[in-house]
């Protein structure tokens, strides 16, 4: 990995990746399944072991597209991953790979939880005080203007167009994202609460699939005061429906709590591959482009093969809305030429 010096205003990026195609990564996984305890498989999360969680479609090479056009002042590109490369990857002094080892004690890995793996990224040797942590599915839609991003203290975030959370207890058959909201009601609400901003009320909603604007030092004080929430998240292999994210929900929650975060409205767009009007989702993005300042191309919740046809025809949309080539790859091979990407959007 390597180390990168940083003028005071640069905000890096930092990537989750992991290509669920690669045969020495599902002999990893494989044998962490096998391994793991009957209680073990009764706890997993709803979706939390699913094809669509690992697969790689080339999100990431459109991210990165998406990135340089509307963000090319951008600092330092982090892809945190697990002893793999993208095959397209150009080597380049603005990007590294980030080994789950350079973060994670060896006694804890493999992991295959990007929630225990996220609770980790402000661990990153030179990262930058404000970054922005992304899925590899999530990409920008519009210019960044970072002003809209980040407070002068603290950073803003943006609810997601979900039904509200029940108030209730965490639930086996839940989503992580809303036990993950009530995990953080159970915290905020109890005796670690009592040092909130008054005016903090808690909110029942999800927080949208977008780029997550943060502060390295707020992850860092985080760790000391809700060291039970941090190890409680970095207990799993696999995700658990009682260890939900807590830097995708929690943090974000405790800083509106201290008044270190500020909701904002963004024009954004969410598509579910695993939903049966996926393909009107994809035409209402391709309608929108260019008016988003976010979007979200997600597949975590099925178990398609890496042929299935609809995994290839969201790459054509893909191509054909970021069609020019990114510094971060080596060349467009295995993508459809532009004359064949014209119904690709219709």
């Amino acid at each position: 990995m390597k180390l990168t010096a940083h003028s005071e205003n640069a905000v890096d990026v930092v990537y989750l990746w992991v290509d669920g195609n690669d045969s020495h990564w599902r002999s990893k996984r494989d044998a962490a399944s096998q391994r793991a305890s009957l209680q073990d498989q009764k706890d997993l999360a709803l979706y939390g072991d699913v094809e669509g969680r690992y697969r790689d479609n080339e999100e990431l090479r459109f991210s990165l597209r998406a990135l340089t056009q509307f963000f090319p002042d951008h600092g330092h590109v982090y892809i945190v991953t697990d002893q793999q490369v993208p095959t397209w990857l150009a080597s380049s002094k603005g990007v590294s790979i980030v080994d789950h080892c350079d973060l994670i004690p060896q006694t804890d890995l493999p992991t295959f939880d990007s929630s225990h793996i996220e609770s980790y990224i402000h661990r990153i040797p030179g990262l930058s005080e404000r970054f922005f942590y992304l899925n590899d599915d999530v990409f920008f839609g519009a210019p960044v203007n970072l002003d809209d991003w980040f407070s002068p203290t603290g950073v803003f975030v943006t609810w997601s167009d979900d039904a509200w959370v029940s108030n209730e207890p965490m639930r086996r058959d839940a989503t992580s994202l809303e036990n993950a909201c009530r995990l953080s009601a159970q915290w905020l609400s109890g005796n670690q609460g009592a040092a909130m901003d008054p005016a903090y009320t808690h909110t029942s909603r999800t927080f949208a699939h977008s780029p997550r604007p943060l502060r390295k030092s707020l992850l860092w004080s985080l760790e000391q005061i809700a060291p039970e929430m941090f190890a409680r998240v970095r207990s799993t292999v696999f995700r658990s429906w009682d260890c939900p994210t807590i830097v995708s929900d929690f943090v974000l929650r405790w800083a509106l709590a201290h008044g270190m975060a500020q909701v904002r409205d963004y024009r954004h767009a969410y598509v579910s591959m695993g939903d049966r009007d996926a393909g009107a989702q994809l035409k209402h993005l391709a309608r929108t482009f260019g008016q988003l300042d976010f979007f979200c191309v997600n597949d975590t919740t099925d178990n398609a093969r890496a042929d299935d046809p609809r995994l290839a025809h969201v790459k054509r949309v893909l191509q054909a809305l970021l069609p020019v080539i990114s510094p971060f790859e080596i060349s467009t091979q295995g993508l459809e030429t532009p004359q064949h990407l014209a119904l690709a959007v219709q």
